[in-house]
């Protein structure tokens, strides 16, 4: 009986703009409680990969961010005009090595308490059960969309 609903069910509107518009909710929320630190919340979320991943590969940092070189490269540009990561020499003169500072690693600092505040103001907003499955199901989500899945024909 599950299987002739879990068949029937044909999900209405469209993906991208759902998630786009919780993703800009979500986005308000962390920027609003980052706004003190003069941080927004995605340039706390590189800075903090930077921190925990340096010296790092600007390719090892997007990979794992799941953003397109460009894309690092344009965040990158606000933290190392702050002087709160710098880009240097890596192990050969075509390779280049992600860093931060001593002012970056005070600035992440500084900006954990701001992260806080929003992740407790999400989950009293979701309630934590909620949170725990869209976690989940966001995970299990983008393991199904690998970049290296085959595409899917559209009906």
């Amino acid at each position: 009986m599950a299987s002739d609903t879990a068949s029937s069910l044909k999900p209405q509107g469209c993906t991208n703009l759902k998630l786009r518009q919780i993703s800009r909710r979500v986005s308000r929320l962390y920027d609003e409680a980052m706004e003190a630190t003069g941080l927004k919340g995605t340039q706390y979320s590189l800075l903090s990969h930077v921190i925990l991943m340096e010296p790092v590969r600007p390719s090892d940092l997007a990979a794992r961010m799941t953003l397109d070189a460009s894309t690092l490269t344009r965040n990158l540009q606000p933290l190392v005009a702050q002087g709160w990561v710098e880009i240097g020499a890596g192990e050969d003169g075509r390779s280049r090595l992600v860093t931060s500072t001593e002012a970056g690693r005070a600035k992440r600092q500084q900006g954990q308490r701001a992260w806080k505040q929003a992740q407790q103001s999400i989950n009293a907003q979701l309630g934590p059960e909620r949170v725990v499955a869209l976690h989940a199901l966001i995970d299990e989500c983008a393991a199904l969309l690998q970049d290296d899945s085959p595409a899917i024909a559209s009906d």
